[in-house]
């Protein structure tokens, strides 16, 4: 008897911003049947030109997907979607695997596991450190916490988004593991903003300290060969990640240390670089502009570039 192929999982996203839309496209190109939603009218037309299907609700996708994807920018987002999500399954009862991929605090984690405490919903928390440029590169980690057993399910899911998603343990670890991530990238980036004024001042060109220490195994990291051609070029868009965007994340890591008594303070001082970015107008602006406040400070430029 002749086997049936069995047809790929219908993938719903709910959330179709910088990283939902790209999640979204890639996972069509690999082959999955998408459905989704956003508030924003854009957001739906570019799915429907990358061949998905828009949907009119939240509870629309929720019914249509046997696994649902959350890409989301804000707490007040995450709590009206999970309302929503919550009020469908209760009137339609299904199973449902859930990938929440937000970065937000611990607490909206915690009210989302207690939304979908119901039958038949499998929960992953899922972070993703990269940026939407970084994604066609296949240079996301996707940090997967949730029940390991159940990993196996939404593994080709992943493997269609990234080439690293490894499991890092319960439900809530995958943001744990992505604030540590995004603590590193705070100081790296106001790190290589140094570096590169620095260099500038004394005569230096910055370029050539990227060639050199750029490809560095000691020296050289990710965030620097991102960043730092923003920084020597003074462009700093389209951004990779806007300011006001990552001061956000900087609230949130804060916080969570605040709360374990925890002190952070190379973090810490790199916070007002952030803030004064937001101050001259830079919230716009990819976060490497943080090149501009440094070197406003060394009296190197008499003008900011955003």
């Amino acid at each position: 008897m002749k086997k049936t192929k069995k047809s790929p999982p219908k993938i719903g996203i709910i959330g179709l911003g910088i990283m939902g839309g790209i999640m979204a496209e890639t996972l069509i190109k690999s082959g999955f049947n998408v459905v989704g939603y956003d508030i924003e009218a854009s957001a739906c037309r570019r799915l429907k030109r990358a061949g998905g299907q828009a949907l009119k609700s939240i509870s629309d996708v929720v019914m249509e997907a046997d696994t649902l994807i959350i890409s989301l920018a804000t707490s007040m987002a995450l709590i009206t979607v999970f309302n929503e999500i919550k009020n469908a399954l209760e009137q339609s009862p299904k199973k449902l695997i859930v990938i929440e991929t937000s970065t937000l605090p611990m607490s909206d984690k915690e009210f989302i596991a207690k939304q979908l405490d119901l039958p038949g919903i499998e929960l992953f928390d899922c972070p993703i450190s990269g940026t939407a440029a970084r994604m066609k590169d296949r240079a996301w980690t996707i940090f997967v916490s949730g029940q390991e057993k159940s990993c196996r399910k939404i593994r080709p899911i992943l493997a269609a988004l990234a080439d690293q998603y490894p499991y890092v343990g319960p439900y809530g670890n995958g943001l744990k593991m992505k604030l540590i991530a995004n603590h590193l990238v705070a100081i790296y980036n106001v790190a290589c903003a140094e570096s590169t004024i620095f260099a500038r001042k004394i005569g230096l060109d910055p370029q050539d300290v990227l060639d050199i220490f750029g490809p560095s195994p000691v020296i050289g990291t990710g965030v620097m060969r991102l960043r730092m051609p923003f920084m020597i070029d003074r462009q700093y868009t389209p951004p990779t990640m806007k300011v006001e965007v990552w001061q956000k994340d900087m609230q949130v890591i804060g916080d969570l240390a605040k709360s374990v008594g925890c002190p952070l303070p190379i973090f810490n001082a790199t916070a007002p670089i952030y803030t004064a970015a937001m101050a001259q107008g830079l919230s716009l602006s990819d976060t490497a502009s943080t090149a501009e406040v440094i070197g406003q400070m060394a009296g190197l430029y008499d003008e900011i570039k955003k």
